[in-house]
């Protein structure tokens, strides 16, 4: 059982002149861990072994998943690492004891990012903080389309600059523009949008806003094309990719090693427990997909800042106009009348 200090507490190393590996590590470093108690209940919570996790975290250095937001991902592609200012880590203290409450009512099923540690790296007095979550992309199936939603008309139509990218992630203006739909069964649209408006009432209560749906499409057949071109790229013979997942006698195999207890998967196809936020297209859709649907950026409070951004936008764009900068009971209203109509 958890207790009030365990929302407090904190777990610190620090390493002075070590000789492993120094080509690629400092020499002298800290490492701080945030409410080591509370994440591994999350843990537990999301059904996530300890062990497997920190394989998935620490067996191979994560890389830089893209440009512009300071995201890390894990090498075996099931966590995503983000870098936060000490605020953010503030915000997600003084979020912390609600969200867990939160997860524990409702049993682990939530869109919300799935918060698993938190940390903090000290390397020659500059401080780093990171916040791991699950990835809510898929581990195996790329994603070929991606938009981040949030309800609002406003300034929410991708730059140029981001449209000439090979995978740009897209904004409500370009959904609607391309006549985008997410073609799922009704029992699943109706789980999901359940799912969807018990997580925003919870936001609500903590006065949260600005967050989006980020909505990433797999295009079965395309990704099918690719995984055979990439197959006679290989060299016969030339062993598993990188050793990612692989078998390692019985030391746990990270978060994506659980499938290597299955049968192989086929095209489009995917475990539920490994990739959570994965919804199957309907039988009958125009093309064979497979959705993955989640929320982000949970963090920002409608603080004064908030209200100054909401009152600047009303007098630039009129106060009918589809601004994002609303108070969250408005927010809230307008993102889930817009994502209930992005279904087929």
């Amino acid at each position: 059982m958890l207790l009030p200090d365990d929302f407090k507490a904190s777990s610190k190393i620090k390493v002075n002149n070590h000789l492993f590996n120094r080509e690629n590590l400092p020499s002298h470093f800290k490492f701080k861990e945030y409410c080591p108690q509370v994440f591994r209940n999350l843990l537990e919570r999301f059904g996530v072994d300890d062990q497997d996790y920190q394989v998935s975290l620490t067996r191979s250095p994560p890389r830089w998943a893209g440009s512009g937001h300071r995201l890390l991902l894990s090498a075996d592609r099931t966590l995503v690492l983000k870098e936060l200012s000490s605020e953010d880590v503030a915000d997600v203290h003084g979020l912390l004891s609600h969200y867990h409450q939160y997860v524990v009512q409702c049993h682990g099923q939530t869109l919300l990012p799935r918060f698993l540690g938190m940390y903090r790296v000290s390397v020659d007095s500059e401080d780093t903080y990171l916040l791991v979550m699950r990835n809510l992309f898929s581990h195996r199936l790329p994603v070929h389309r991606k938009y981040d939603l949030k309800g609002s008309l406003v300034d929410r139509e991708a730059s140029d600059k981001e449209k000439g990218k090979e995978l740009p992630t897209l904004k409500d203006v370009d959904f609607l523009n391309k006549n985008e739909k997410v073609f799922v069964e009704e029992e699943q649209q109706r789980e999901f949008m359940e799912k969807l408006k018990r997580d925003v009432e919870f936001l609500v209560q903590q006065k949260l806003m600005d967050y989006s749906l980020l909505l990433g499409i797999h295009e079965v057949e395309r990704g099918e094309q690719e995984e055979e071109e990439e197959l006679e790229e290989e060299e016969p013979g030339g062993g598993d990719e990188g050793g990612l997942g692989g078998p390692y006698g019985t030391s746990p195999e990270g978060l994506g090693g659980l499938l290597n207890s299955y049968r192989p998967l086929g095209p489009g196809e995917f475990d539920p427990c490994v990739d959570v936020y994965a919804l199957r297209g309907a039988e009958g859709a125009p093309r064979r997909e497979v959705y993955f649907m989640g929320l982000i950026d949970v963090l920002t409070q409608y603080d004064a800042r908030k209200k100054a951004a909401h009152a600047a936008k009303t007098v630039k764009h009129g106060a009918g106009a589809e601004i994002s900068t609303v108070h969250p009971e408005q927010y809230a209203k307008r993102f889930l009348d817009f994502i209930t109509n992005i279904f087929a």
